[in-house]
């Protein structure tokens, strides 16, 4: 049986996902979480096999969930399944310590088929996300400005292009706003833009937001 643990800040978004994984009979759901200290509760005490991680989520993000996992060397197998564009975040979060990426959008049996390619100690790639991690080891000359960006300063940014203010992202992330706005100025000065409205237009032609 492949134990499967749900960490997604929408609770409507983790039932659909559980009533599509326990369609499979050799699929069972232990445990469920809605942010990063449930994450944590839920892993003391449920057996885990390959976790389910949505990127967006208030406090620590997927990425830096995805880093902490790594830290602690743990043999949990993670699938981020989210939203957000393959063409933007896809290799950013293998790179990262994932071992495979799935829309949210993806049909149900290929989600069931990435559960069970994890579990067999496979990455699960669809073929637009295979080429574009082999893209970016053969041509990293070409990768976008933010790529370069660390996990917080990256986070920073989409908050910022969603409309938020420093106060309201120093809230979400539990940082002080002397600290987001550190990060902020770093965004700037890494993609050379001069203030918040070129930050939202840059994440707009790129996809990010």
């Amino acid at each position: 049986m492949i134990r499967v643990v749900l960490c997604d800040d929408h609770a409507v978004v983790r039932r659909g996902i559980r009533d599509t994984l326990t369609e499979a009979p050799d699929i069972a759901i232990t445990g469920e979480a809605g942010s990063y200290p449930e994450l944590r509760d839920v892993l003391r005490n449920a057996e885990c096999d390959v976790l389910l991680l949505d990127l967006n989520m208030p406090g620590r993000n997927g990425l830096e969930v995805l880093a902490s996992l790594r830290e602690t060397e743990s043999s949990i197998k993670v699938l981020v399944v989210s939203m957000n564009p393959e063409d933007q975040y896809a290799v950013r979060c293998l790179r990262a310590g994932a071992q495979g990426y799935a829309s949210k959008a993806s049909d149900p049996v290929a989600l069931i088929d990435a559960v069970r390619t994890l579990a067999q100690g496979r990455k699960y790639l669809t073929p637009d996300v295979a080429q574009m991690l082999a893209d970016s080891v053969s041509q990293p000359e070409q990768e976008a400005p933010h790529s370069t960006l660390s996990e917080r300063e990256l986070q920073t940014l989409l908050k910022i292009a969603s409309g938020k203010r420093l106060s309201e992202i120093a809230d979400e992330l539990m940082l002080s706003p002397k600290t987001v706005s550190v990060y902020r100025a770093r965004v700037l000065e890494k993609l050379k833009l001069n203030n918040n409205a070129e930050l939202t237009v840059y994440a707009i032609r790129n996809q990010l937001v």
